[in-house]
């Protein structure tokens, strides 16, 4: 019987994995191969849960029919007593020497 070389298998094995298109790994490290050969599982997962409704996104899509969110105009009007107690968000400043970062970084 005949031994073969082994630099004759290693190029016989390169030689097949060009044929057949798979990866040449002759020391056999992990490469995760398997794992990117794969499908992707994202368009299923997304496929899987219904899309997101809710009113805001209803009315917006349908605004023939006047659909009201009770909770959000709850929310507006909570927003406008507090403005009126002086209680609500500072108002956004239009100029740097409106911000209050500026007038503080001043004192200094």
């Amino acid at each position: 019987m005949r031994v073969v070389a082994r630099s004759t298998v290693a190029a016989l094995e390169q030689l097949r994995c060009q044929v057949f298109q798979t990866s040449y790994n002759p020391t056999g490290i992990r490469t995760g191969a398997k794992y990117l050969r794969r499908r992707m599982r994202g368009p299923a997962l997304l496929s899987y849960y219904p899309p997101d409704v809710n009113l805001a996104t209803l009315a917006r899509s349908f605004p023939e029919l006047e659909l009201r969110d009770d909770d959000e105009e709850t929310r507006i009007q909570d927003v406008e007593e507090k403005k009126a107690r002086g209680k609500g968000a500072p108002k956004k400043a239009k100029t740097k020497a409106d911000s209050r970062r500026a007038a503080k970084g001043k004192k200094r």
